[in-house]
């Protein structure tokens, strides 16, 4: 029958239908694949000292451009009112620019830009007396290679699903069909491949985090992903603090000069890293502290202000991350002329009830290593602040409470500790500073190495006001603090 008229009709009806069943099997398999290849980024959250304001800047997360550009502006409890201009740049041209109308109430206020190509990007801040200049990346819409492999894969098959039914039925030579349906087969080999890999396929390089976004091709990472990873043996960066003739009482305007260990030059490869680009942690004298986050005026070049209340040794420690160099921490200290000098308040020693703000707060202490220091603020509507819940600022050992500075400058115990966010159901992974749903609870868990009298604050965010903690700990030799 196979040599009957019948038979030789009927072989490119099955051969089609072959063909046919291929291609809807393929489609079934289709739907391992997935419709997105890497992430395009997220919110980025900037803490920024800016003047006498203390802001939280958040970019948020971009998928494609030319596109807007959301942008929320974080006043806190104090902030004054006032007008900031906004602007987006690149290459130093400004691409958009608007303004935030700061009424003097704290919250978030909304504003919005417009971007035009991926790659390196400012956000320029200026309140009409001091400037600040965030760098940023607009992500590009990068197809991974599995991605490619899987459609491309998908596309040839259906060409050759085409080809394959024209020769079925058009040639008197049906057999010849048999021809496009292997490279349908495999065409639909690859696509399949690809799905199947796109889970264990690893995401590429992030420009601006392990790439240099300053020479790398934004839009294919993948390309240069050999050639340009920057340099993780990078040298530690070296801080100098300057302010003219700062004096107690008075506005301190304070610039901080960020400069390469090897050579000398400006830093400007700095990371936002636990939402700043620089922690700065000032002490006073008699232990006061300010935790700030200076804005960068140009390459290496950041500034802040603050208040001094009293003459001496201030310590300052800056906490920073360098692209390819990760986090250090580098100290110095600034002097401060007698002026209208406010007296320090005294320091609670030991754990105890406090009471900040109005707010009752306990710090417990558990004996033990490591050991576990909690503070309870009263209520469970504690806010992120720094993409954290709270902060823990540990110096130590200090010799003389009358020169507290100067102590910490040179102490051996330096820490920033973190309280995480507890993970809750419905909440998002990283909540900026408008979720208040945290708390009453802050632990904090910190292994002191060396016996001595130790200077710890406590931080937490309420109200959009940071709460501040001082205690004094004395930790004996080979016990836990008292």
């Amino acid at each position: 029958m196979g040599n009957s008229p019948r038979g030789r009709r009927a072989a490119p009806l099955v051969i089609a239908r072959v063909l046919v069943l291929c291609a809807l099997a393929s489609l079934l398999l289709s739907g391992t694949a997935q419709a997105d290849g890497a992430s395009s980024g997220a919110d980025v959250q900037v803490a920024q000292t800016l003047g006498t304001r203390d802001l939280t800047v958040v970019l948020r997360r971009m998928d494609i451009a030319p596109g807007p550009l959301h942008v929320d502006v974080v006043t806190h409890a104090g902030s004054a009112p006032g007008t900031l201009k906004l602007r987006a740049s690149a290459a130093g041209t400004t691409f958009s620019e608007t303004t935030v109308q700061l009424d003097g109430k704290p919250g978030a206020h909304p504003a919005l830009l417009r971007v035009d190509q991926p790659g390196p990007w400012e956000l320029g801040l200026d309140d009409g007396t001091d400037t600040a200049s965030i760098p940023f990346i607009v992500p590009a819409r990068v197809i991974p290679p599995w991605e490619k492999a899987t459609f491309g894969g998908f596309v040839g098959a259906g060409v050759f699903l085409v080809i394959g039914l024209v020769v079925a039925m058009r040639v008197k030579r049906p057999q010849l069909a048999l021809i496009p349906a292997g490279g349908m087969v495999a065409a639909l080999a690859v696509a399949v491949t690809g799905a199947m890999l796109s889970a264990s396929t690893p995401a590429p390089p992030a420009p601006g985090a392990a790439l240099d976004p300053t020479i790398d091709n934004v839009q294919d990472p993948y390309a240069n992903a050999q050639m340009s990873t920057v340099d993780f043996s990078r040298p530690p960066a070296n801080l100098a603090a300057h302010s003219t003739n700062p004096k107690a009482g008075s506005l301190a305007d304070v610039r901080l000069a960020v400069a390469d260990g090897a050579t000398g030059r400006p830093v400007d490869d700095l990371l936002v890293h636990d939402n700043a680009l620089i922690h700065l942690v000032v002490i006073s004298p008699t232990g006061r502290l300010w935790h700030l986050h200076p804005v960068r005026v140009g390459p290496g070049d950041y500034r802040v202000k603050f208040t001094p209340p009293e003459a001496g040794t201030y310590a300052v420690a800056a906490e920073l991350a360098r692209r390819g160099g990760g986090v250090q921490l580098v100290r110095t200290t600034l002097p401060v002329a007698a002026g209208t000098d406010a007296p320090a308040e005294p320091v609670p020693t030991g754990a105890g009830a406090r009471v900040v703000d109005g707010n009752p707060v306990e710090v417990d202490i558990k004996p033990g290593t490591p050991t576990t220091i909690t503070a309870r603020f009263g209520k469970a509507d504690l806010q992120p602040w720094l993409g954290m819940l709270g902060h823990l600022i540990v110096v130590g050992p200090i010799t003389d409470d009358r020169r507290v500075g100067a102590d910490a400058a040179a102490a051996p115990t330096w820490a920033h500790v973190h309280s995480m966010i507890p993970q809750s159901p419905g909440m998002p992974g990283r909540p900026d500073e408008t979720v208040a749903a945290y708390g009453p609870d802050v632990p904090f868990t910190y292994t002191f190495a060396a016996p001595g009298k130790y200077r710890i604050w406590l931080q937490a965010e309420r109200d959009y006001r940071v709460l501040t903690v001082p205690m004094q700990l004395e930790v004996p030799q080979g016990g836990a603090p008292q």
